[in-house]
């Protein structure tokens, strides 16, 4: 039998590879970025056209390559990192494996300009598909430009598979922040379609994280730094209070590199337990420092895992870090009833000396002179009123004295006014008019319902009304979902939402990247009944909502929103105002334990059954399930 086996042509085997290491524009953008870090670059500018799909160029000042380094640069498993194994548990650097710039030129098209600090020519090197096509001596700055063209364009069913340009341009972004996070000593810039997306100069790690999640992140930071024989940390952690409904701003970086670790974030959440709510993440943006040879970051092809030699430890430290930092900054409450705030000292002023105050005194004043005028005028005329009480009494012993104030109102001004009781009429209580109790407008408006339809509210979650085959058991919060869903479709294709104006305007405050989201919805809001009168680079000035809009509900609905619109749910195949429709829908609805009067379940019934699509809810769920008779008899069987 002939043989089979053989070896794989080296163009097929890099785009094998490439199928692990690219999955998308932004794992093209992390390779590059960090690729100019390792080359000891302090400026690295991002140049995106059509979301990484036609063109992604990472331009950095760094220290180059010769002509030989240039070409080899594009061969398997040829790095400048690691020479011998034991140097992959001693790793400073970002990229190891001499298997990014291989699979890249695998499967688009790459421009590649460089050149030496101290040569004056550099090198330019042409590639397609793994195929060198030139290599040529140009004139180019200092430092390294590399530009990738077309990707996926011999591989149709990886370019197929790729999300909308606002889907992958987010991915970008989450990789630039993450890169520009760790390193916040050097300059970066990105560009899209033209436009300037970000300019972060060099700067201290604070400024760094206001300069990508806008200028109202300042406030919302709690330092936390702690150094231990096992783990140092530094960064931030966000004040409860602003928790949000993502984890868009959850960064974990490990000797300067990004990682995902679900452990580690279990040890912040449980630091912030009972301070937020569910279904709310907090912020943090903490870097550790650990031993090289005491983690494994060669476990999984994106370097975004590690492995740890004790991560029980980690857990440890990192939990009651975050904890002492909530409570050192007077975040989280203290159990002390003993504890007499007053007392506190700040942790800035324990290696202060106490001050000796100061005391200021009125030499010259008298608490005895006023008292010693009001005694002689008392005594002057406690004299007078008893001389003429003696002439009256006939010279008896009796005397009075009056006591007066200059400033007061003498008692009888306290019955002025008031009628004697014989000339107030009775018959003036017959006009008295008695205040009604305050109402409340009812959840939904008032229909009239056959008096034969009964509903029932479960554990303020479900509705059950009675059909003449059994019962019927709806989900309030799916089915509200759906009539929602459906009035809001409505109101967006016809147009003709009704907006209630604000007195005074709503100051909603985003972070950079999430302003074009918004302004992109910002026409299909509008027909929702959303009225904005101001967009600035982190900051949305609303003066009208929608009528069943409350006004604190604004902002956890645009948060949702942008949420859904980054991740795209439910799907790019959906429009925009179908997605929006479903957002708004998810956020408005009522939720599960909420009580409803007979008259809100009934009209819920009614209003759900008279939707096109009652069964299912806006993402495809059941919004109701029937129970007959015979179901019923069966479980008494």
């Amino acid at each position: 039998m002939a043989d089979i086996i053989q070896l794989l042509p080296d163009h097929v085997a890099n785009q094998i590879a490439a199928g692990e290491v690219v999955q998308r524009p932004a794992s093209v953008v992390k390779e590059l970025m960090e690729n100019a870090i390792d080359a000891d670059a302090n400026q690295v500018k991002l140049i995106i056209k059509e979301a990484g799909k036609t063109l992604i160029q990472v331009i950095d000042n760094g220290k180059g390559m010769s002509p030989t380094d240039a070409r080899l640069s594009f061969e398997r498993h040829a790095t400048s990192k690691i020479r011998a194994a034991e140097d992959l548990f001693s790793l400073h650097t970002k990229g190891f494996r001499g298997e990014a710039l291989a699979s890249i030129a695998a499967i688009a098209h790459v421009e590649l300009k460089t050149r030496q600090r101290e040569e004056e020519l550099g090198t330019q090197i042409t590639i397609e598909g793994s195929e060198v096509t030139a290599q040529e001596v140009v004139v180019t700055p200092e430092g390294t430009s590399v530009a990738v063209k077309h990707l996926f364009f011999n591989i149709p069913a990886r370019r197929n598979f790729l999300k909308s340009n606002t889907v992958e341009l987010r991915h970008i972004i989450d990789e630039f922040q993450r890169v520009a996070l760790a390193h916040p000593d050097i300059a970066f810039m990105m560009y899209h379609n033209g436009s300037e997306t970000f300019n972060l100069p060099a700067s201290n790690y604070r400024q760094r994280v206001v300069n990508i999640f806008g200028g109202k992140t300042n406030e919302k930071l709690v330092p936390v730094n702690e150094v231990t024989e096992v783990l140092k940390i530094s960064g931030f952690v966000g004040k409860p209070e602003f928790a949000k409904k993502n984890r868009n701003e959850q960064f974990f970086f490990v000797n300067d590199r990004f990682i995902k670790s679900a452990y580690l974030n279990h040890a912040i959440n449980s630091a912030f337990e009972g301070l937020i709510k569910d279904g709310a993440h907090p912020s943090y943006f903490l870097n550790l420092e650990v031993d090289p040879k005491t983690i494994d970051i060669n476990i999984h092809p994106t370097k975004t895992e590690i492995k740890f030699d004790d991560e029980h430890t980690l857990y440890a430290i990192i939990r009651s870090s975050v904890k002492h930092s909530l409570g050192q900054f007077n975040i989280a409450p203290v159990l002390d009833f003993d504890l007499d705030t007053n007392l506190d000292t700040p942790y800035d002023y324990k290696d202060k000396k106490a001050s000796t105050p100061t005391i200021e005194v009125d030499r010259n004043f008298n608490p005895f002179a006023e008292e010693m005028s009001t005694s002689r005028q008392s005594s002057s005329s406690s004299s007078s009123s008893s001389s003429s009480s003696s002439s009256s009494f006939g010279g008896g012993s009796f005397a009075t004295t009056s006591y007066k104030k200059d400033t007061g109102a003498s008692w009888e001004s306290l019955y002025v006014g008031l009628e004697s009781k014989g000339t107030r009429d009775e018959e003036d209580f017959s006009e008295v008019e008695f205040e009604s109790e305050e109402t409340t407008e009812p959840l939904f408006q008032d229909h009239e319902v056959g008096a034969t339809q009964n509903t029932y509210q479960v554990h303020n979650k479900y509705i059950v009304s009675t059909i003449k085959s059994g019962m019927l058991v709806i989900d309030q919060h799916r089915a509200h979902q759906r009539i929602l869903y459906e009035n809001l479709l409505k109101s967006m294709t016809v147009r003709e939402a009704v907006s209630q104006q604000l007195l005074f305007p709503l100051e909603l405050h985003f972070s950079s990247n999430e302003i074009p989201i918004l302004e992109s919805l910002k026409e299909d809001l509008e027909f929702t009944g959303f009225v904005f009168s101001q967009f600035s680079e982190d900051l949305v000035e609303i003066t009208g909502v929608p009528v069943n809009v409350p006004e604190s509900e604004v902002s956890i609905i645009l948060e949702q929103l942008i949420s859904d619109v980054e991740q795209e749910v439910p799907d790019s195949s959906f429009s925009a105002t179908d997605l929006l429709a479903k957002s708004i829908a998810k956020s408005l609805a009522i939720k599960t334990g909420q009580s409803l009067t007979k008259l809100e379940q009934e009209h819920m019934v009614n209003s759900l059954f008279a939707c096109k699509e009652p069964s299912v809810s806006p993402t495809n769920r059941p919004t109701f399930i029937t129970m007959s008779v015979d179901d019923l008899d069966k479980k008494f069987m």
